[in-house]
């Protein structure tokens, strides 16, 4: 479904990031794996590339930081001689309630969050923009449309994360490029692992799948978005949550 496009992701050293990278290389794709943790990302990336057979390459790179991005687009450019898909999944939480909050806290977030988003799409979208083809595909979350108490600057960070997509898909629709989200419900990542037991049940029972989702089940929306099947799919942003937010 992908054969021989490349694929640029961040966060791609573990969780949903790792999924994805996996997903997309057995569909196909040559993987950029993008992360700060450049030790795991290496583990996590050699493990993609023995079990699918497709070109692998790693790069360390701070979203947050714009220049650090270009390098590693073109890295991945120099490497691949293009990028046909981005998936900004690079994400990180700081909980507190808001009259706890840092401002470190709330900066952190939003610079990783949504300030990457914005710098990797501006660091790609050029040269979809000349090959007149590009899919931008941003993991957001349900929180960023239903607010969570605890999590203001990530629910910030992601509800900007959507406006942002839209905003992108009708610049560039025209040029052949679609930019979608994927708002993922509760995953078992490692963000989840560190719940009580207590605090995992309540979420369940909020869930009328009674579960949490797996990393495969945002890789396969991406995959899908990352295909010729969603030409005509563009600024949505596609629910993955077992029905906790309909």
């Amino acid at each position: 479904m992908l054969k021989d496009k490349v694929a640029f992701i961040t966060g791609a050293s573990r969780g949903i990031g790792n999924a994805i990278a996996t997903v997309l290389a057995k569909s196909g794709a040559d993987i950029a794996g993008i992360d700060l943790n450049i030790d795991e990302l290496k583990s996590a990336m050699k493990r993609v590339e023995d079990t699918t057979g497709r070109r692998v390459i790693t790069v360390q790179a701070d979203v947050g930081d714009s220049g650090s991005v270009e390098r590693a687009v073109e890295e991945a450019i120099k490497v691949f001689g293009r990028i046909d898909i981005l998936v900004n999944n690079a994400g990180i939480t700081r909980d507190n309630i808001v009259l706890r909050m840092k401002d470190d806290e709330w900066d952190r977030v939003i610079r990783t969050n949504l300030t990457g988003t914005y710098h990797c799409t501006k660091a790609v979208i050029r040269g979809m923009i000349k090959n007149r083809r590009g899919r931008i595909i941003s993991i957001a979350s349900v929180v960023g449309v239903m607010g969570n108490a605890g999590q203001a600057n990530y629910a910030a960070s992601k509800a900007g994360i959507i406006g942002f997509t839209k905003s992108v898909a009708r610049e560039y629709a025209n040029r052949g490029i679609t930019a979608n989200a994927i708002a993922p419900g509760f995953i078992e990542t490692d963000m989840t692992k560190v719940l009580t037991e207590e605090v995992r049940n309540t979420l369940i029972s909020q869930i009328p799948m009674g579960r949490l989702g797996s990393p495969e089940d945002i890789a396969n929306v991406v995959e899908f978005l990352a295909s010729d099947e969603a030409t005509y799919i563009t600024g949505q942003v596609i629910h993955v949550n077992g029905g906790m937010y309909m």
